[in-house]
């Protein structure tokens, strides 16, 4: 059953669909707002953090990037945001990036793309080990709108930057859609006050979690094959 952690995450890019919001639109999500006051997600605590991209797709126009360098990135904005919480019960993200456009430099203003990911996304219950969510969850995310980004942000930004942007409004993506679902998460056992895990950080993993990293990342390798 564990293995399945993230096998249903994955399906067929919408690469299309990307490519119109990236060349059209801008993002409006602010990722900036970790040292405001913790929501409330209830009794959540972050367990297992899998992310796996190796059968992502790139739009043609886009700058590269490796599935490596998109689960470090994507790992650690989820780490950042998540591991804030510190509820009774662990939850797991199985998160499958599916496609992505990096604005590359030199394309003139007029068509000038924005940069976006699609990510796929599946959250487990640690404790009755099941999926909550039972199809996958797809978030296209674009750039946040910046002085930066409004011109194009593959003139302004290197492609780290790009991927970290991209990375940031995807982990506050998530968070909004599990607010929007608060109900999964009961009640929490009393006042949060944990800190932002540092960039880049491992997510603490409990001892008691039902679902063991060796699972977690067979899991991963089962939902590519």
């Amino acid at each position: 059953m564990y293995r399945s952690l993230v096998a249903t995450v994955v399906a067929k890019p919408l690469l299309p669909g990307l490519v119109a919001a990236a060349l059209l639109l801008s993002a409006c999500t602010n990722p900036d707002d970790l040292d405001e006051p913790l929501p409330d997600l209830g009794d959540f605590s972050l367990g297992h953090n899998v992310v796996v991209a190796s059968k992502m797709k790139k739009v043609a126009i886009s700058r590269e990037a490796t599935a490596e360098e998109w689960e470090e990135v994507v790992r650690a904005a989820i780490a950042e945001r998540f591991g804030r919480y510190e509820g009774d019960k662990l939850y797991h993200l199985g998160i499958s990036v599916e496609g992505y456009i990096l604005a590359p430099p030199g394309i003139p203003l007029v068509l000038s793309p924005k940069s976006g990911l699609i990510v796929n996304v599946t959250i487990w219950d640690d404790k009755e080990g099941r999926k909550i969510n039972e199809q996958p969850k797809q978030f296209t995310v674009l750039e946040s709108f910046s002085g930066e980004t409004m011109v194009g942000s593959g003139l302004t930004q290197t492609r780290e930057e790009q991927m970290q942007n991209l990375a940031l409004n995807t982990a506050k993506l998530i968070e909004d859609w599990l607010l929007e679902n608060r109900e999964w998460f009961g009640e929490a056992p009393g006042p949060q006050a944990g800190m932002a895990v540092a960039p880049g950080a491992v997510e603490g993993v409990d001892a008691e979690a039902a679902v063991p990293p060796a699972a977690a990342e067979d899991a991963a390798a089962e939902a590519e094959g």
